[in-house]
């Protein structure tokens, strides 16, 4: 019956909600990850008889683990919206987790990339003249150069790359679409990608498709995939630390604002439905707190 519950709910939220393959993988995760910690913890318990007691010793359990709050956030997040489908189906009677408040905490400021870094990253990148490397280049440039979000490329369709205009349309949260420019760099690499990876590759392995980016066999790349390719970037570099997609995004919405963009124009560019989620990027580089200091405060440099 729960599974059941279950298939129900990852079928309404990919066809009727048209979320992304991705984030239903993520939900049906967080749902999995509760009914796995039930069964561990007094046996198999039916969704529909989570009380409250079962929701606090679980949120326990995810604060004893030193989980992050936002990782908590989304888990919490996941499972309210399940039990909303459940109360809405006539499937339960009530939501356990529609009560549960976080503490609030103050917002962290988004990982980025600082110049150097990315000097790295892209010398590394076009060091690597194999095959796949013509496509990690592109994956690069496009992620740095517009952007977007790691489904908003994993996405990417052939029609929604225009060359003349340096166009990209992008399929947003909630199917929301938005037109993205991006610049030469980016289009070299994609033009270089589509000549000597991506049409003798499909051809190779009699792939069709339309999707831009694809994995080492022709068919399209997933997420998880282009977080290896990342990684792989990353330990043949000199940089040690971790790199998410989203780091790229980060340290594009922050190069923008740093460079004189307003906010209104990287929430449009971002996809962003609320200003103040486009709000946590209005903050300056290191470097340029160090430059202001040293060029406004007479002590910093006086003799």
């Amino acid at each position: 019956m729960a599974e059941s519950e279950l298939d129900l709910f990852l079928k309404y939220i990919r066809v009727e909600r048209q979320y992304s393959e991705e984030t239903a993988e993520a939900y049906q995760e967080d749902i999995q990850a509760f009914h796995d910690f039930l069964a561990a913890n007094g046996g198999v318990k039916a969704y529909t008889e989570v009380d409250h007691l079962d929701v606090n010793v679980y949120l326990s359990s995810l604060y004893d683990r030193h989980l992050t709050r936002n990782s908590i956030a989304r888990k919490v997040s996941s499972l309210r919206s399940f039990y909303n489908f459940l109360v809405k189906n006539d499937l339960a009677k009530l939501n356990p987790f529609v009560y549960v408040q976080l503490k609030k905490h103050a917002p962290r400021l988004p990982r980025f990339f600082y110049q150097k870094e990315l000097d790295v990253l892209f010398k590394t990148v076009y060091a690597d003249e194999s095959i796949m490397g013509t496509r990690n280049a592109a994956l690069l440039e496009v992620l740095y150069g517009t952007g977007i979000r790691l489904s908003e490329c994993v996405n990417l369709q052939l029609a929604d790359v225009d060359f003349d205009l340096k166009m990209m349309l992008i399929r947003g949260k909630g199917d929301k679409e938005r037109y993205v420019p991006f610049g030469r760099y980016a289009a070299h690499a994609l033009r270089q990608y589509f000549e000597s990876c991506r049409t003798p590759i499909m051809a190779q392995y009699e792939q069709v498709h339309q999707t831009v980016f694809i994995n080492r066999h022709g068919g399209p790349i997933t997420g998880k995939g282009i977080e290896y390719v990342l990684n792989q970037l990353v330990k043949k570099s000199s940089l040690t630390a971790d790199i998410h997609p989203h780091m790229l995004r980060h340290t594009f919405a922050t190069q923008m604002l740093n460079n004189g963009a307003d906010l209104r124009t990287v929430q449009e560019l971002l996809g962003h439905t609320s200003l103040s989620t486009t709000q946590i990027y209005a903050h300056v580089t290191k470097e340029h707190l160090q430059q202001d200091y040293r060029n406004f405060f007479p002590r910093a440099t006086r003799k």
